[in-house]
């Protein structure tokens, strides 16, 4: 072994390093040659071992190879038949599609939209269960349909259970109408239904609306087994038309007396939309005796369609399919129902303070003379009888006899606050409304952006 001394090294540092390089290279030129002199791999000889293995025993219950469970849910369509549903649910299950052609129960789901269904197979797509659910009454309660494979075959039976209700928080802007809008948002038909009844007194829908109005609602959603089934009230909106805000919210003041008053079984109070300062959007007249249509004629001057004269227009033409239903714009009598002249068809109503409304051209009158209505009660539907040249209805509204504009009574009717007594329930219902009305305005600005 080499040993150099502490000076040596400081002394000679050069001539060290160099001695102790070459030694190194040496070594590892010795490596090599070591390495060299071993066989070549391909020159050794190869020997093959077989050995048998016997296999571990399986058993049913071993929870690494039990058969495991798919889900889908779908919603069915009104063009189904067992085998296109079955199929869009990933389920090829003959005998399942078979029960489903010829089971009673199990048909409901056929030829009907909208429904909610959830499927359970195994891992060949073999169904094990099926599950619809829908709610076609106002009841608060909704059907499930069950299907399941049992150890006789496949069995179906109907439950009934209680929807649940959750709020949701939504909003659109106005470019075209407001379906248009609405569908942008995702928001079903009987939520902006509503919307155009709330605001009715307000704003008219027919004529009014301007590209860029925009509006935010808060309204229920009502849900079977976490499945939504249908939306459910508008709990407070806000629409701006032409840069003016207009807000509602739902309020239905407390029954004074308790359960068993007799105010309370009259039914004397019931629920209805106010501004959020407390004043009543339900007016005595509704703005429209249609719940949503287009008016094709209005209150003015115009050339006959058939005297081919110009005559005043004594009211408003709305156009709409037949059959469509007509309801009283409030309450009152039925004064005449049946046919009169170029009327055809035709319903008077009876108001108090001498109002009388008209409706005519009807398809289907569905109330008789002397029977007292409610506002929004369907007492028709639009036809094409009389002097009409297509299918509308005509609407008139005059006042001691004298003929009115019917689009400006609703505006001119009044209006019943929030009484004494409930203001304390209302102020801290129609705070919280105004935080859920700006959360979904900023909820409906964020997406647009």
């Amino acid at each position: 072994m080499l040993a150099f001394s502490r000076r040596t090294i400081k002394q000679y540092p050069k001539r060290i390093s160099a001695l102790l390089a070459a030694l190194m290279l040496g070594a590892g030129g010795g490596a090599l040659a070591v390495a060299a002199l071993a066989p070549d791999a391909s020159d050794l000889p190869v020997h093959q071992v077989l050995e048998s293995v016997a296999t571990l025993p399986v058993t049913a219950t071993d929870p690494g190879l039990q058969s495991f469970k798919l889900f889908r849910s779908e919603t069915t369509r009104s063009t189904d038949t067992a085998d296109t549903l079955l199929s869009r649910l990933g389920v090829n299950d003959a005998p399942a599609a078979a029960f489903l052609r010829t089971d009673s129960v199990a048909r409901l789901l056929l030829g009907r939209s909208g429904r909610s269904v959830t499927a359970e197979t195994d891992d060949r797509n073999n169904l094990y269960k099926l599950s619809a659910r829908w709610s076609a009454d106002n009841d608060g309660n909704f059907k499930r349909l069950v299907i399941e494979k049992t150890a006789q075959g496949f069995q179906s039976r109907i439950e009934t259970a209680a929807l649940t209700a959750s709020n949701r928080l939504a909003g659109g802007t106005i470019q075209t109408s407001l379906f248009a809008a609405t569908d942008e948002a995702k928001i079903p038909d009987t939520v902006a239904t509503q919307l155009a009844e709330i605001f009715s007194s307000n704003i008219d829908f027919h004529r009014a609306l301007r590209k860029g109005d925009r509006f935010s609602v808060v309204y229920e959603t009502l849900e079977g087994d976490g499945e939504p089934l249908r939306a459910g009230r508008v709990l407070s909106a806000e629409f701006v038309n032409g840069g003016k805000s207009f807000q509602a919210m739902w309020f239905q003041e407390p029954t004074v007396g308790g359960a068993n008053s007799v105010t309370a079984q009259a039914g004397a109070t019931r629920g209805g939309y106010y501004t959020l300062d407390g004043q009543s959007l339900r007016r005595a007249f509704l703005a429209s005796p249609m719940e949503f249509s287009r008016i094709t004629s209005g209150f003015k001057m115009r050339l006959h369609p058939i005297l081919q004269t110009m005559r005043a227009h004594q009211g408003v033409d709305y156009g709409a399919p037949i059959g469509t239903a007509v309801r009283s714009v409030g309450d009152g009598v039925v004064e005449f129902a049946g046919v009169q002249n170029g009327y055809g068809n035709v319903i008077f109503l009876k108001h108090r303070n001498n109002h009388t409304t008209v409706y005519a051209h009807l398809s289907r009158i569905n109330v008789r003379k002397g029977q007292t209505v409610s506002q929004g009660q369907t007492i028709g539907a639009v036809g094409a009888t009389g002097w009409a040249t297509g299918p509308h209805l005509h609407f008139e509204f005059r006042v001691n006899g004298i003929y009115r504009d019917p689009l400006t009574i609703a505006r001119q009717s009044e209006s019943v606050p929030v009484s004494a007594t409930a203001r304390p329930i209302f102020s801290k219902l129609a705070a919280e409304n105004r935080v859920a009305l700006a959360a979904a305005a900023l909820a409906q600005q964020t997406s647009a952006q």
